[in-house]
């Protein structure tokens, strides 16, 4: 995949001042003292750092050259030649693989960084680590998950519980682990489509997992907590939930909404692939009339000169990052329990009501922003009431009573 380059461009290399420097996609453009540009790189390549300068612009370097040194050095370490004696391969730990395998998905617009790099950190690399990538199979895979299972974890109670509420273990739940077998699997795949390994990677059985109970407010609820929001000293908390109730945008998709992104006429929020964050990618999230006239009317009281429609201007991000405690206060001011009642329950809200309303799941799955329409499913497994109304239309229809 070809990169996009934002920062080590021609305009913006011409204007660097002596002492500056741009840095992109491990490519480093620096203007000396003397008005020299020098082209270094500093990427990791098969679990080896690689810090070199690649040339000076009066002699003709370029960033081209740059990208083609990184490739050149990919390539060899594919072929095991990364400066090493002839006919030695390199061993190549899972440790080592971990770092650039963050690193590439990071410059190829991967999905879910965050939380690919904490499984990988907290769990992964502490079991594998020191593991040549090559030799992870099957029954290594299978040690892993029967310790992992055997682990307990402290849950501390929150809110209004907590003096009254001790702590509590209780087991790993068999999903968590399934997310970071998924995170394994992922990477040794992509071990294998890079040629870090030269074999198909090790087939992994995941957990069965039970469907679990979705959580989700009925319309009386909804009503209490909207009343509740408007009332609220926090800004964001109102509009944050009226947003995620009336189109079921993640929390993270809501935060870093963009004036510029927002149809009011055509009835749509342009959702962009974040390198790290987003999950299903780029897409037009499609929104209510009302929520159309809500945000055409917040627009016009929006705070001018910042493209955020949260902005936060402590936050290095330039929009709002997290409204947890303002939620779990709303919640609870509602009479809602706040450990049942989370930010996310405002997606399956939104959910659960476009499927009880008889809404088709490929439509739902069109809006919802899910990868697969199995993912959607399980909204219409849990939620009987409207299988029975259609049932009783069925019944209506054919008159055999």
């Amino acid at each position: 995949m070809a990169k996009t380059f934002t920062k080590l461009t021609r305009p913006l290399m011409r204007k660097l001042a002596a002492g500056e420097k741009l840095n992109e996609h491990g490519i480093t453009f620096e203007r000396q003292a003397s008005g020299e540009g020098v082209f270094s790189v500093n990427v990791m390549v098969d679990g080896q750092r690689i810090h070199r300068v690649i040339g000076r612009e009066s002699d003709g370097t370029t960033r081209t050259q740059a990208e083609e040194f990184i490739e050149k050095a990919r390539q060899e370490a594919r072929a095991g030649r990364l400066s090493l004696p002839k006919g030695r391969k390199l061993a190549l730990t899972l440790r080592d693989a971990a770092m650039d395998y963050l690193e590439r998905l990071h410059e190829s617009d991967g999905k879910d960084l965050k939380m690919k790099k904490m499984r990988l950190d907290l769990h992964l690399v502490p079991f594998f680590g020191d593991m040549a990538l090559a030799k992870i199979g099957s029954f290594d895979i299978e040690r892993y998950k029967k310790q992992r299972a055997q682990e307990t974890v402290i849950v501390r109670p929150r809110g209004k519980a907590i003096e009254q509420t001790a702590d509590r273990a209780t087991s790993v739940k068999p999903a968590t682990i399934n997310r970071e077998l998924a995170v394994l699997s992922h990477l040794l795949n992509k071990a294998s489509e890079w040629g870090w390994i030269d074999r198909p990677a090790a087939r992994i059985r995941r957990f069965q997992e039970g469907q679990g109970r979705i959580t989700y407010l009925t319309t009386d609820q909804i009503k209490r907590l909207i009343e509740v929001a408007k009332a609220d000293g926090n800004p964001v908390i109102y509009p944050f939930i009226v947003i995620a109730l009336e189109t079921s945008m993640r929390k993270m998709e809501i935060l870093g909404i963009r004036k510029e992104n927002i149809g009011i006429q055509r009835r749509i929020i342009y959702i962009p692939a974040v390198a790290g964050e987003t999950k299903t990618g780029a897409r037009e999230q499609p929104i209510t009339q009302h929520l159309a006239d809500f945000l055409a009317g917040y627009l016009e009281a929006a705070q001018p000169g910042t493209p955020w429609l949260f902005p936060s201007p402590g936050a290095k991000s330039g929009h709002a990052m997290d409204i947890r405690k303002p939620f779990r206060r709303v919640v609870e001011a509602a009479g809602l329990d706040p450990d049942q009642v989370v930010r996310h329950t405002m997606r399956h809200t939104a959910i659960t009501h476009l499927v009880q309303a008889g809404v088709d799941l490929p439509t739902v799955k069109r809006i919802s922003g899910h990868k697969t329409l199995a993912m959607v499913e399980r909204y219409a497994h849990q939620n009987g009431a409207h299988i029975e109304s259609a049932m009783d239309k069925l019944q209506a229809r054919l008159k055999l009573a």
